[in-house]
């Protein structure tokens, strides 16, 4: 079905790499009229020129920048339908017994607070939709917000802490009547630039690309177009009735004890 979010004005945060950037053509491709933002400039310009989308350099984590963001979305499109909080990182980020305070809080700052600022900024547009017609808030959290990596604990916190804040947030937009819903998606290990550069980086990459593979019980790794195919049914009329969801889409890999 093509056309699934024609006329709906979409927002994407961390969009210039990624699932991110996927997002912002599929989005796109289905008919949503996208502004995303990200760090890289230069990314951003050819991403929002081949999307046909609105580029807004900003770092999640910029309080004050958030502001800027709003005003483009209201002077290109005038309302927003969807949002898509997806900007995170790991950088830095260590084992309880290592981790610096520094990192701790540059992380929970980005992967935390930026995806409570995006909330925010999401429900004060909203609300504002001249047709009162509500909206769809996604947050892209992670497997790792169900089972932790002993190596990233900054990284499983936030990750973790994602998923009670979409289900607060849920609760709270469905008790007030705003029509507006928020949910999280959890994604195993997908086939991202990331993963394929830490697999060809690796001393052994055909062995690396085999342990990643063999998280996921069906045995291979996820695709970005399918974490894309599962955020258009979110942010599409289909899934009135979703709100405080948890979506797993990882293979089976948080289904059951591995090797048992």
């Amino acid at each position: 079905m093509a056309n699934r979010l024609q006329g709906k004005v979409a927002l994407i945060t961390g969009g210039t790499n990624g699932i991110g950037r996927a997002a912002v053509y599929g989005l796109s491709e289905e008919g949503a009229k996208v502004v995303f933002t990200g760090n890289n400039a230069a990314a951003g310009a050819e991403i929002a020129e081949q999307a046909g989308a609105v580029f807004v350099q900003h770092a999640v984590q910029d309080v004050e920048g958030w502001a800027t963001v709003k005003q483009a979305i209201l002077d290109h499109h005038g309302r927003l339908d969807i949002t898509f909080s997806n900007a995170g990182t790991n950088a830095g980020d260590s084992d309880i017994e290592s981790v610096e305070v520094d990192a701790w809080k540059n992380l929970v700052d980005i992967n935390l607070t930026g995806m409570m600022l995006a909330i925010k900024a999401s429900i004060e547009l909203m609300k504002k939709n001249p047709d009162q017609s509500g909206g769809s808030i996604i947050l892209n959290s992670s497997i790792n917000g169900i089972l932790a990596l002993a190596g990233d604990v900054t990284y499983s916190t936030t990750k973790g802490a994602l998923r009670l804040l979409a289900k607060s947030t849920a609760v709270h937009l469905a008790k007030t009547q705003t029509g507006i819903r928020c949910n999280s998606i959890h994604p195993g290990v997908i086939e991202t630039p990331l993963i394929q550069g830490a697999i060809s980086g690796a001393p052994d990459p055909a062995a690396a690309r085999q342990m990643l593979e063999g998280i996921a019980p069906v045995g291979r790794l996820g695709s970005m177009e399918e974490i894309v195919s599962l955020l258009i049914y979110l942010a599409s009329d289909d899934s009135k009735f979703v709100t405080g969801s948890e979506i797993v889409i990882d293979g089976g890999s948080t289904a059951g004890l591995p090797g048992v």
